[in-house]
C-alpha cells in the first residue's frame, strides 16, 4: 500500500481540519495510507504521529485549529535535523509529504526534495493571504468575518458615543485582511501597509467626517502599519483642540484565527485537498496547490519562495470611494 505523509505547518487557521479531512478521505478513496506527524516538522524530527483513516477525520469539518496540532520548529534549520526528519520518513516507507502551510513552511519542506529527494506537495493557508502564486489561501475568508463580525459590535458603541474607534486587525507585511474587513464593515479610513497614508492625511479624513456633521467614525488599521495603542495616542494629542472627541482603539489578534471556517473555507479547503491527493496520484512532483482566476491548479512549490502577494491597487482604490 502507498504511503502519504501528512503536517499543519505555522500559524493555526480556520480550514485546517477540513483539509486534513479532505486528504485523508481522498487518500482512503484511492487506497493510500495517511500518516498524519504532530505538531508539523516537530513530529518529524521526533517520529511522533498517527495513522489517519476515514474514521479518524469525521466531525472534524467544522472545527477550527488542527487535530494535528502544529508548533514552530527551529531545529528544522540544521541540516542533521532534517536528515533525521527524512530519516523518519523513509523508515515509514512514506512516498510523499503533503504540507498544509505557507510560504515558510513551503521552502523548509522544499529543503526535503532537494537535499533527500523527497516529493514535496504544499496547500496553501494563511490568514493573511499573501502566498505568491496562488489568490486565496485556507483560512482567509473565516479571518475576515470574524473581524467583520467584531467590528460590527464595535460599530454599534462607537455610533452610541459619537467616537472614533482605531480597529487593529492582523497583517504583519499584508494589508488582505484590513482590506476586505475595511469595506465589509464601511470604514471611515483603511490603513494597510502596501499602500500607506501619510499621517496628516488620515488627520483630516478624521476631521472631514467631523465637518460632515458624522458623530463616528472606523479606521480599520493593518498591524504592519502601526500599533493601534500608539496611533490612538499620537492621533488624540494632534488633534485635541479640534474638538473629535476621544479616540478609542482595539486590538482584534487571534479571535481573527479562530472558531468554525465558514462555508466558503469548507469548500475550499475540500477542494484542495481532493487535488493535492490525484495531482500526485497523476504522478505530479513536487507542486503546490493554486487557486487563480476561478480554477485550481498547480504550480511549482518554489514560485512562491522569497515573495508576497499584494492587494491589487483597484480594491484600494474602491475602498478609498467608499470611505471618506
Amino acid at each position: 500500500m502507498k504511503k502519504i505523509g501528512l503536517i499543519t505547518s505555522g500559524g493555526d487557521c480556520p480550514g485546517l481540519n477540513a483539509c486534513i479531512r479532505a486528504v485523508v478521505r481522498t487518500a482512503n478513496y484511492y487506497g493510500i495510507q495517511t500518516v498524519g506527524f504532530i505538531r508539523g516538522f516537530k513530529g518529524l524530527i521526533e517520529n511522533d504521529y498517527t495513522i489517519l483513516d476515514y474514521k479518524s477525520v469525521a466531525g472534524i469539518l467544522q472545527r477550527g485549529g488542527t487535530i494535528l496540532l502544529t508548533a514552530r520548529e527551529p531545529r528544522f534549520k540544521d541540516y542533521e535535523f532534517r536528515k533525521k526528519a527524512y530519516e523518519n520518513i523513509k523508515s515509514l516507507d512514506i512516498d510523499a509529504l503533503f504540507v498544509i502551510g505557507g510560504n515558510g513552511s513551503f521552502q523548509g519542506a522544499y529543503l526535503l526534495q532537494k537535499e533527500f529527494g523527497l516529493n514535496v506537495i504544499g496547500i496553501p493557508k494563511t490568514i493573511d493571504n499573501d502566498i505568491f502564486g496562488t489568490q486565496y489561501a485556507i483560512g482567509f475568508d473565516t479571518a475576515v468575518n470574524n473581524a467583520m463580525e467584531s467590528i460590527d459590535k464595535i460599530k454599534d458603541t462607537t455610533m452610541s458615543h459619537e467616537r472614533i474607534f482605531i480597529v487593529e486587525v492582523m497583517g504583519r507585511d499584508s494589508g488582505f485582511i484590513a482590506l476586505e474587513v475595511g469595506m465589509a464593515t464601511g470604514a471611515e479610513i483603511t490603513l494597510i501597509p502596501e499602500y500607506p497614508l501619510p499621517l496628516h492625511v488620515i488627520e483630516e479624513k478624521i476631521l472631514k467626517a467631523k465637518k460632515m456633521e458624522k458623530g463616528f467614525a472606523i479606521i480599520v488599521l493593518a498591524e504592519g502599519v502601526a500599533s493601534a495603542k500608539e496611533l490612538a495616542e499620537i492621533l488624540n494629542e494632534r488633534l485635541k483642540d479640534k474638538d473629535v472627541g476621544e479616540i478609542r482603539y482595539q486590538v482584534l489578534g487571534y479571535i481573527q484565527r479562530g472558531g468554525s471556517p465558514t462555508a466558503y473555507d469548507r469548500i475550499m479547503a475540500s477542494k484542495f485537498g481532493v487535488f493535492a491527493v490525484e495531482k500526485y496520484m497523476e504522478g505530479e512532483k513536487n507542486f503546490m496547490v493554486a487557486f487563480e482566476d476561478g480554477k485550481i491548479l498547480s504550480k511549482p512549490l518554489e514560485i512562491s519562495f522569497g515573495k508576497i502577494r499584494v492587494p491589487n491597487i483597484k480594491e484600494y482604490e474602491i475602498n478609498n470611494i467608499l470611505s471618506l
